[in-house]
Parts: structure tokens; C-alpha cells; sequence
């Protein structure tokens, strides 16, 4: 039967996915962008900076637990759009961040608790209900390709929808600092967080479950569900612990694998506007094109991260080794981000270019790691792994954004930043390897998860 004759309706979820992945990285990226500027306006160091953005890891680690099981147990389109409204309040929050900040240290201060600068408590308070919202993207749309897509297509779509995130990271430098320019920081935050709201209306207009949706036709539906074993409402919604989804292997192989690596994805979204600054002495709108060509890079990664497993599989290959074998060949690219200091005194764009393969690689993986949750658990716990390992992989963030700061702090006082950075993004290079290293020893071979 031809693609004409089955229907593209998945095709449609599959873009709104895109767009509100799109949306989700718009919305996170605007303080970084904004950071060289509102660290010189509130007099930010390098730890204030890092203690703002691994709040954001923290609450966003956190939430994504919880968020896994919210999705399981209330379904998708719910889950979703509450995600979204609140991620929307949040981004816009940080136009109030000062009076917030406000707020924040005298309630902190009447119950004895420490007390930080208005403006960091302020910031923390905007990126901690940001990150509140944020966490239900990738969990919620994981769940939703599992339900519309067979999964011989699972990773090549969530390739296509997870390249929302590298139009987000285009996007945001082509438009934010000039927002800003034009009508100031706090406009900036306003206008870009709005547009989640617009993304809410198409959202409950066009989706609903695979098996109540009048815009699926029924040779669709079978195609989706080819591989799948029926299951009622009931089996669907039944709660499962998370103690028995942690007895698993497949669990912490992905546990693992999201808690080396996302905080890989993460340094460079937060850091970058910052390191441009710092070693080239770029200001304000002269970052918008660098950082424009990086992520437009990491487009190809994102992409054809999703293909490469399908290529194997059409080699023979069975799909779990396949997807290993493309996800070894992936680890490999990040390795040059190891030329990016020794090199960088060429021109500003080695860097930029070498970050950018690394950056690219990491959204082939991530493709590729959110796909094995879906091809190994049945889909009443999809969200709910997803959500163990987004959490580990903020907690690795959290890491990796606190050591950041502490290291950038230290080599600057001593006269050399670059030597912080240089450390950074050896750790960035090699993490990838480290991690599919363990995966695979926790599964050696592909095993569906029958007992759930």
C-alpha cells in the first residue's frame, strides 16, 4: 500500500511537535543570549550566572520525573498544554524578574534564609517556573510519536521534531538581541514567551488519541499500530512503579546515557553567548551570526541522526544494533571539540565550527537515545522513562553548568579564563563515548519489556 493510500495524518502531530519543541528552545535560550549584557547591568560573576542557570537544571531535573508520570496518567493532550501555558508565564516572567526578585529575598529574608542579590533571585524564581513547564516537552512528545507513529518511523520523526530545537537556537540570536536592542531586554522575554499561547490553540484543535481521532483514517491507524499488541484505556492509564521501571537495565542505560551527555547540550546553550564574549570580545548583536551558523549545523545532525539507524537496519542489522552502531559512529564527532581552544587563536570561527559538530552529533543522539525508551518499553511507560532519564540528565547539567561557573571564576582571577573553557570542553568532547561505552555493557543485546 502506497504512503497515499495509508494517509499522512501522523505527519501533522509530527509538526506540531516540531513547533512546540521550536518554541521550548526559543523560550530557554533568551537569557543566554541577553546574559553578556544583564551580567554587566546587575554585576553578575560567572557563579551568579551558573547558580541562574542550574536552577533552571535543578527544578527542570525534578520536574521531569514527575512530569513523565503527570503524562502517563492524565494523557498527552492535557499534559501538554498545561506544559506549555506554564513554560509561556514562566519566559515572561523574567521581564518582572526585578520585582519578583524583590518579593523572593524578603520572604527569604523574614524566614531567616539567606539572602542573594535581587536581581539573581529574581532570575531563579523566572527560570525555575520556566523550567516547571519546560520539563513535559520531551516526555510528552515521546508518548505522542509512540502513539502516531509504527516503530520502524519513531526515530526518524523524533529526529524531525527534536530539530525544533535547533530552529529554536536559530531563531533566538536572529531575533532576541535585536528585540532587545530596539525595545529593551524585558520586551524581549514578553514577546518570545507569547508565543507558546498561539502553539496552545492548534494543539487542542488538531490532536487527540491515535484511536478517537477523526482526521486518521483507519488504513493509517493499522499502519501505526502493526507492531503493537492491543491494550484497552484501562491497561493504557494502569500506573506502574517506578521501583520496577529502576529494576530494569534498559532503564539505567538510558539513565546513564541522558545524565553524561545533556548537559553537553546545555553548556553550549547557556555558555556560548558568554565564551564569544570573553575570548573574542564580541558584543550585542555581532554573536547573531556565529551562533546562527552553529545551530543551523546542528539541523543536519538532528536529522540525519534520525535516519542513520534505518540505514543499518536496511543493511540487516536487527534495530537495536542498528541504533548502536549509529549511535557509536555519532560519539565519534564530538571529538574534535578537543581542537577547539589549541586552534581557536586562527579565528573566532574554528571554534564556532568545531562546537558546531559537536553540537550537531549531540542532537543525532539524542534521537537516537529517545528512541530506545520507546522501542524497548511498552507505551504506558514511555513518559514515565523519560521522565527518570530527563531527570538525570538535568542533574548532569546541574553539574556541569555549577562546575562551569566555579572554574571560569577561578581562571579568570588567575589571568586565563581560556584554561576553564579548555577543561569544559574536553569533558564535552569525550562524554558521548563514555556513555554509549556503559550502555552498551548494561544492554548488550536488544530485549523487549514484556512484564510491565
Amino acid at each position: 500500500m502506497s504512503s497515499n493510500q495509508i494517509g499522512k495524518y501522523r505527519w501533522t502531530i509530527c509538526a506540531l511537535l516540531f513547533f512546540a519543541t521550536t518554541v521550548n528552545y526559543l523560550d530557554r535560550q533568551v537569557l543566554s543570549l541577553l546574559a553578556p549584557d544583564l551580567s554587566k547591568e546587575f554585576g553578575w560573576s560567572n557563579t551568579d550566572y551558573a547558580n541562574i542557570t542550574a536552577v533552571f537544571q535543578f527544578v527542570y531535573a525534578i520536574s521531569m520525573l514527575f512530569a513523565g508520570r503527570l503524562i502517563d496518567k492524565i494523557g498527552t493532550k492535557a499534559a501538554y498544554t498545561l506544559a506549555i501555558a506554564i513554560w509561556s508565564i514562566g519566559a515572561i516572567l523574567h521581564a518582572y524578574a526585578i520585582p519578583a526578585g524583590e518579593a523572593t529575598s524578603n520572604l527569604l529574608a523574614t524566614l531567616g534564609l539567606a539572602v542573594v542579590p535581587v536581581s539573581v533571585a529574581g532570575f531563579m524564581l523566572s527560570r525555575a517556573v520556566l523550567a516547571f513547564g519546560e520539563a513535559g516537552n520531551f516526555p510528552a512528545a515521546i508518548k505522542a510519536t509512540a502513539e502516531y507513529f509504527p516503530k520502524h518511523e519513531r526515530s526518524f520523526a523524533t529526529g524531525i521534531f527534536n530539530s525544533g530545537a535547533n530552529i529554536g537556537a536559530i531563531l533566538a540570536p536572529l531575533t532576541v538581541p535585536w528585540i532587545a536592542a530596539k525595545f529593551g531586554w524585558q520586551t524581549a522575554f514578553i514577546v518570545i514567551g507569547a508565543i507558546g499561547f498561539a502553539w496552545m490553540v492548534a494543539w487542542e484543535i488538531l490532536y487527540d488519541k491515535p484511536e478517537k481521532q477523526k482526521r486518521l483514517s483507519k488504513a493509517e491507524l493499522d499502519y501505526i499500530q502493526q507492531h503493537d499488541a492491543p491494550v484497552s484505556d484501562a491497561v493504557t492509564t494502569e500506573k506502574t512503579s517506578w521501583l520496577k521501571l529502576l529494576s530494569y537495565r534498559q532503564t539505567w542505560a538510558f539513565v546513564f546515557g541522558k545524565f553524561m551527555t545533556d548537559g553537553v547540550w546545555w553548556f553550549f546553550l547557556f555558555w556560548l553567548p558568554k565564551y564569544l564574549e570573553v575570548q573574542y570580545k564580541m558584543q550585542k548583536t555581532e554573536i547573531v551570526i556565529p551562533l546562527a551558523v552553529l545551530y543551523s549545523m546542528t539541523m543536519v545532525g538532528s536529522i540525519g541522526g534520525g535516519w542513520l539507524p534505518s540505514y543499518f537496519m536496511k543493511q540487516g542489522m536487527a534495530p537495536y544494533t542498528g541504533r548502536m552502531r549509529a549511535m557509536l559512529l555519532i560519539a565519534v564527532f564530538p571529538l574534535v571539540v578537543l581542537l577547539a581552544q589549541p586552534f581557536g587563536y586562527i579565528s573566532s570561527w574554528v571554534p564556532v565550527l568545531l562546537i558546531g559538530i559537536g553540537a550537531s552529533a549531540h542532537q543525532a543522539w539524542s534521537a537516537n537515545i529517545f528512541t530506545t525508551v520507546s522501542d524497548m518499553f511498552p507505551k504506558k511507560a514511555v513518559a514515565s522513562v523519560v521522565g527518570i532519564g530527563g531527570m538525570a540528565g538535568g542533574l548532569g547539567g546541574v553539574l556541569i553548568s555549577k562546575s562551569g561557573g566555579w572554574l571560569f571564576d577561578y581562571y579568570k582571577a588567575a589571568g586565563h579564563i581560556q584554561t576553564g573553557y579548555t577543561i569544559m570542553f574536553s569533558f564535552c568532547a569525550v562524554a558521548y563515548l563514555l556513555a554509549w561505552a556503559v550502555m552498551k555493557a548494561l544492554v548488550p543485546a536488544h530485549k523487549d519489556i514484556t512484564d510491565l
